[in-house]
């Protein structure tokens, strides 16, 4: 679990600095720093909340009184072939004040996920006396990154025939600039339970619903340009996972999959207290603005398990908008 989290605080680490001088584009007034930042940070928040939404069950047989498993579980939703969340088309003409030091009227930029760099942007007032440079900021590819990690602890207790409840949670990691948690409820329910010969069925039938929400907060670095205080990204992020599920029913190894709908939402604010010291626009902003995203679409999986008494393990791969590998290190008893 420890190499987890450090796994999961690094990951966040390099998806700071890979950021760190999105503030700069706050020289640009207020209202070209919102559409920028907007269109440069949703494809994230749309991926984390695919990331942190998977693995909710690793079978359709749903656990009976007293039954329960405990697994370390982690995920990453992957983008490496996603060239629509890796970058946009930033076209001058929506802004009142960016422009390309190259003279290009429209380029295509980097997302918070994407890898394009050297991108030369700058402001200046109307008689062109003052003028700031400064380059727009890349994404995680830019650090050999191509997925979106999550992890956390789960736990499943069956309760009543067919029924189980399902919690998990990921401690508050806090780094020098990264804080994040998690924690999410489910629940599962067997329908083949209520028949007569359930149990000698070859397979299960079961539906999940499971709710998650993360807490994440990413701090920025001063630069030349803006100054000030407790700059920061706060993020909150939260998704509800609707499925249908098939498993197997062997006694070592069982194969399962579902098919089922995906709806999130994020808020991303960013707060702090900015100084704008260069260039034409000299002014100081609190907590500037907010960001809102949605993310939903179909969502299916398959996968397997192992099971070799209370130790078991399982792996599934989700296809979706953006695709999840999952794999679990479970213990349990029945």
């Amino acid at each position: 679990m420890k190499a987890i989290l450090l796994f999961v605080a690094l990951t966040c680490t390099l998806m700071v600095n890979s950021q760190s001088n999105i503030n700069e584009i706050l020289a640009a007034g207020l209202d070209d720093a919102e559409r920028f930042t907007n269109d440069y940070l949703s494809p994230l928040s749309e991926g984390a909340i695919y990331s942190m939404s998977g693995s909710w069950y690793n079978t359709a047989d749903a656990k009976p009184l007293g039954g329960f498993e405990i697994a370390i579980i982690g995920n990453m939703a992957s983008f490496k072939n996603k060239d629509d969340k890796l970058s946009f088309e930033m076209n001058t003409a929506d802004y009142q004040n960016l422009r390309f030091v190259d003279g290009s009227s429209s380029k295509t930029v980097a997302t918070a996920l994407g890898d394009l760099e050297g991108i030369r942007v700058f402001v200046e007032d109307e008689n062109g006396l003052f003028r700031e440079e400064f380059e727009l900021p890349t994404g995680l590819a830019s650090e050999n990154i191509n997925f979106i990690p999550s992890a956390y602890l789960q736990a499943s207790v069956g309760i009543i025939k067919g029924t189980e409840i399902k919690a998990r949670f990921l401690p508050k990691i806090n780094t020098d600039d990264v804080a994040i948690g998690l924690y999410g409820l489910g629940i599962q329910h067997e329908f083949t339970k209520h028949l007569p010969a359930d149990k000698l069925l070859p397979v299960a039938i079961s539906a999940v619903i499971g709710y998650t929400h993360l807490d994440g907060t990413y701090d920025f670095t001063n630069t030349s340009i803006i100054d000030g205080d407790n700059q920061r990204i706060d993020a909150k992020m939260d998704s509800w996972i609707f499925q249908a599920v098939v498993s197997t029913r062997l006694p070592v190894i069982n194969f399962y999959g579902g098919l089922g709908y995906l709806s999130g939402k994020s808020e991303t604010n960013i707060l702090g207290t900015y100084i704008v010291t260069g260039g034409p626009i000299q002014q100081t902003y609190t907590d500037p603005f907010s960001i809102d995203e949605t993310a939903s679409g179909v969502i299916a999986n398959v996968g397997a398990k192992l099971k070799l008494g209370f130790f078991r393990l399982h792996a599934d791969y989700s296809l979706g908008e953006f695709n999840n590998l999952s794999v679990g290190l479970n213990f349990g008893f029945r």
